[in-house]
């Protein structure tokens, strides 16, 4: 045997000697191969949890925001004052032998003085006007249900139109404080109010005069 095949012998046996040696990971395992980049990046799976970034992060923020209000809390609230105020009508129109469905209008003129609307005769007008001017409970609920219910209804809107349609609104997002602690019905009334009387044109649809707000009564006007 030349010197040339026993060299190409013994170098045949020390490959095959190593090529038979375990893994240092793990006997038998294969090398683990580098992730493919096209794999990194592929869709998560449904069972996948990994957060995907998607849409606008300040819309993401302020629908955050707008979900954690306790709307429920605030209408029964604003529910309560209505309540009253409907069965106090409704009672004196029992007291003045009139009918049930006559319809009747509240408001405050500028003095803060309650008036009341509707088909009625003068004398029988000006009574119940006295009657509610008197009677402080109805006077204050109407003061709460004047800035309250205005406030409310905008909020109830903005929130329908955001889960009809994903839009957020930015007035709305205004309002919300990031600390809910903050959140409270008179805090966002108060905001609410603020943003009114300062806005040049109205945005929201409403007057800013406090004293324009009317309560009706079998009406829908």
């Amino acid at each position: 045997m030349s010197l040339l095949t026993s060299l190409i012998q013994a170098s045949t046996r020390f490959q095959q000697s190593l090529e038979n040696r375990p893994a240092a990971n793990g006997a038998g395992e294969p090398a683990a191969k580098p992730a493919d980049s096209a794999e990194a990046v592929q869709p998560a799976g449904p069972g996948d949890d990994r957060f995907t970034p998607s849409g606008n992060s300040a819309d993401d923020a302020g629908r955050l925001k707008s979900q954690k209000l306790p709307l429920a809390d605030y209408k029964q609230t604003v529910g309560q004052d209505l309540a009253f105020i409907r069965e106090t009508l409704r009672h004196k129109l029992a007291e003045y032998n009139l009918n049930s469905a006559t319809a009747v209008s509240v408001n405050k003129n500028e003095s803060g003085k309650i008036e009341v609307g509707g088909a009625l005769a003068e004398e029988t007008r000006t009574r119940i006007e006295n009657d509610l001017n008197l009677n402080k409970n109805f006077a204050d609920a109407f003061s709460r249900l004047s800035v309250n219910e205005p406030t409310l209804h905008f909020m109830d809107n903005a929130l329908k139109l955001n889960q009809a349609y994903g839009v957020n609104n930015s007035l709305l997002d205004t309002l919300i404080s990031e600390n809910q602690q903050f959140n409270g019905l008179q805090d966002l009334v108060h905001r609410y109010d603020t943003l009114r009387r300062s806005a040049p044109a109205d945005p929201f649809g409403a007057t800013t005069n406090r004293g324009a707000y009317a309560f009706n009564l079998n009406t829908r006007a």
